[in-house]
């Protein structure tokens, strides 16, 4: 059996592609509900670490860290093997979404707090000036700056997130290298393996060349 015979198996892939493409439905589904949900846990703790109580504040960075430090694998574990013991059963598309959004959600939240840093002091000022209150100022004023600065980044960490839903395939959930994992027990043959990793390639090489052309869009508006 040759190279191609192997790994590039055209009939073994052709009869598996159904099963890829139902993968990488449930990958996108995963992907998509941890991304909007850690944007949203991303901002809110952003903006508690940099305008909350001081006890607040502790428990934000505190939270951050320990979230920024915890492999994705062992917390999927945790999530979906160890919380039973305390009465808590989720589902494996919840636990991959909750594993998911924790960790996004700390890095997410860094992201934020970078691009809120970086509006000029005076952007606060002004608004102060003219009467705005806290909502107000960032809403209309320092969010909608932040963001443009953030997107960069942003697009990076939500790549990343698809990428880790790989991960879900350890809570028995179908998603893309689930099912190239059962096609290749099934087949006894590797090609669908192959095959998912050119789904994932079509699917994030168009997503990784969006964020090159922010960051020199970006780069071309600093100078």
């Amino acid at each position: 059996m040759d190279l191609l015979d192997t790994f590039f198996n055209v009939p073994i892939l052709i009869r598996t592609f159904p099963l890829l493409l139902a993968g990488l439905a449930v990958t996108i589904q995963i992907g998509v509900t941890s991304i909007i949900a850690g944007l949203v846990l991303g901002l809110f703790l952003s903006l508690v670490r940099l305008y909350g109580p001081r006890a607040v504040v502790l428990l934000a960075r505190l939270y951050i860290d320990i979230f920024r430090s915890i492999p994705l694998l062992v917390l999927l574990i945790v999530v979906y093997y160890a919380l039973p013991f305390v009465g808590i059963r989720l589902s494996p598309f919840l636990s991959a979404v909750v594993a998911l959004t924790l960790v996004s959600g700390a890095y997410t939240a860094e992201i934020f707090r970078a691009g809120i840093e970086a509006i000029p002091a005076g952007q606060f000022e002004a608004s102060r000036a003219l009467g705005l209150g806290y909502r107000d100022m960032m809403v209309d004023v320092i969010l909608p700056q932040a963001v443009k600065i953030v997107i960069p980044p942003l697009t990076n960490n939500c790549i990343n997130v698809m990428k880790d839903t790989a991960l879900a395939s350890v809570v028995a959930m179908p998603d893309l290298l689930k099912q190239a994992t059962q096609a290749q027990a099934l087949a006894a043959n590797p090609s669908p393996l192959i095959g998912a990793a050119l789904i994932y390639l079509a699917f994030l090489w168009p997503l990784v060349a969006l964020v090159s052309r922010f960051e020199r869009r970006m780069g071309q508006g600093a100078r």
